[in-house]
């Protein structure tokens, strides 16, 4: 069962220079040049930060098309529970976290940074009542970051004062209440869990990636079935790249037809026909998501969503 979301959530202690970072390999394998490339340059920025990142040998570490087996993976996540971290930064997504969640693994309180496939244990941590999960960019995506969105990861890591996020308000109304963001198939997947935090009052930000329009649609009428959208105050709907013309095997037709398109429906279709029945604000297009400036959010932390302003602001705790 998981633990009611509310101020009660603690976040860890900001960062200071000299603080530990753990890298975590939780999902797919880290391959070739390029991604180490990517990695050594995410290692910079915090280094950069005066942050001292531990070595860990993860390249090449693998098990099919995971970044090693189950044990190893979770290995990374202990170890930083026995040694100290105060960070815990996941080095890229893919598919593999949720596995770790099979057996009990009792995630630390610390600050735990990555997004997509690592919303499986960002989710999991608040849903045993641990504050410290940050939706924000994988070590393999920071230094492509820009320089606004690196800036409002580090003034979070060290307790400083965040900038509102701008997007497009849909519904109107302002709504208060703790923050969630998430990769909605990964969440999806969580839904009758004990890994899926309370979202009763929540302010909830969704992205996605690679997901055709009618499964997109899917997942959210799964969601108003299980009566877990119903339970939100709040809808912040991020970035969904490469989601309004993914091709489909198995669904309903995806490319132009001879009736002008009219059998099908558009992603903005789909997500404001989803939510717009709701009676709670929602804003769209927020800087979430798998594209450069991906806005670190704190998980648990109160927030305000502003649909007559598009504004997503994350209150002083």
């Amino acid at each position: 069962m998981s633990q009611p979301l509310g101020r009660s959530i603690r976040l860890p202690e900001p960062l200071r220079p000299g603080d530990r970072v753990q890298l975590v390999a939780a999902s797919s394998a880290l391959l070739g040049e390029d991604a180490q490339a990517r990695l050594q340059a995410g290692i910079a920025v915090l280094e950069g930060w005066g942050l001292q990142v531990e070595p860990a040998p993860l390249q090449g570490r693998r098990w099919g098309y995971l970044a090693g087996r189950d044990p190893e993976r979770r290995g990374d996540l202990e170890a930083a529970a026995r040694r100290g971290a105060e960070l815990l930064a996941c080095v890229r997504g893919g598919w593999g976290a949720a596995r770790l969640l099979e057996e009990p693994l009792g995630l630390p309180h610390r600050w735990l940074l990555g997004f997509s496939d690592v919303t499986s244990l960002l989710w999991a941590q608040l849903a045993q009542g641990q504050g410290g999960a940050i939706h924000g960019p994988l070590l393999t995506t920071l230094a492509a970051e820009p320089p606004w969105s690196q800036e409002r990861l580090r003034r979070l890591l060290f307790g400083e004062p965040l900038a509102d996020l701008q997007g497009v308000g849909w519904s109107g109304g302002t709504a208060a209440g703790p923050l969630l963001a998430a990769n909605l198939t990964v969440a999806t997947h969580l839904l009758g869990t004990p890994h899926l935090p309370d979202l009763r009052g929540a302010i909830l930000v969704l992205e996605d990636v690679g997901e055709a329009p009618y499964r997109i649609e899917r997942m959210l009428t799964h969601w108003r079935l299980s009566g877990a959208l119903q339970q939100l105050a709040g809808i912040g709907l991020g970035q969904f790249s490469d989601c309004d013309d993914a091709p489909s095997e198995d669904g309903p037709s995806e490319g132009p037809s001879s009736d002008q398109e009219l059998d099908r429906f558009s992603l903005e279709q789909v997500l404001r026909e989803r939510t717009a029945d709701l009676g709670v604000p929602v804003v769209s297009g927020l800087p979430v998501g798998h594209v450069a400036g991906n806005a670190a959010l704190p998980l648990g932390a109160w927030a305000e969503l502003d649909a007559d302003r598009g504004q997503l602001r994350v209150l002083p705790s």
